[in-house]
């Protein structure tokens, strides 16, 4: 079944290979351009000497590509690249970006299972890493998906299913987290509320710190975030 969801206030075309966008997840957007336009970061991309440098940041799990999409749609500046394991999920975002974004707004895409989307497990420009990576990754535990509502439950599996923890996506993403981010780079990602304080423990386990919540519409903490220094 093929529809429209609107997201942001932009149009996005649906089908069964990928999750609908949910208002929950315009958190994870507005906690990415909080993070981008803090002034030090902001500061520290604009120039390196005399040259311009560009803010680059990485979607992973894109599905519809509803949060990758929405980046560039409010940062035009922004060079963003995202992932998905799935072929058909990734053409939905491609087919969105040429919809939504203006023809001279390009978003680099990657198929593959996260961070090992790119060539040779590494990045296409390895010399300038990302100082943010997004994710709303699969983060329902496998035992409680049968659980959910039958409209949910129409929506593929493979983006929702985060193994019997519900955090075995999510802990492989913030373990290769580090090898992709710029020092004092961001990770964002969304969740479960109820998964929040493990999750702040794995990060602060890696290294992360500055942990921050962001909380939904329905005032839930949907989003985790930390910063890494190299």
């Amino acid at each position: 079944m093929i529809g429209k969801k609107e997201f942001r206030g932009l149009e996005f075309t649906v089908n069964p290979s990928v999750l609908v966008p949910r208002p929950d997840t315009e958190t994870l957007v507005e906690a990415a351009l909080e993070v981008l336009t803090q002034k030090p970061l902001a500061e520290a991309h604009r120039t390196c000497g005399s040259r311009h440098r560009v803010i680059k940041a990485l979607d992973l799990c894109t599905g519809s590509g509803a949060v990758a999409i929405s980046l560039k749609h409010e940062m035009p500046e922004l060079d963003v690249y995202a992932t998905d394991i799935s072929a058909d999920a990734l053409e939905a975002a491609k087919t969105n970006a040429v919809s939504i974004l203006s023809p001279n707004s390009i978003i680099h895409f990657f198929l593959g299972d996260i961070y090992n989307a790119f060539p040779d497990s590494r990045l296409p420009t390895p010399d300038s890493p990302f100082s943010l990576i997004t994710a709303n990754p699969p983060y329902i535990a496998s035992g409680e998906i049968q659980a959910l509502s039958p409209e949910v439950q129409r929506e593929p599996r493979i983006a929702l299913d985060g193994g019997v923890s519900g955090l075995e996506i999510i802990k492989r993403i913030i373990d290769g987290a580090p090898g992709y981010l710029r020092s004092g780079g961001t990770l964002l990602l969304e969740a479960d509320p109820r998964q929040m304080p493990d999750i702040a423990i794995l990060l602060e386990k890696r290294g992360f710190f500055d942990i921050q919540l962001y909380k939904d519409l329905s005032d839930s903490q949907r989003v985790i975030g930390g910063r890494f220094e190299k």
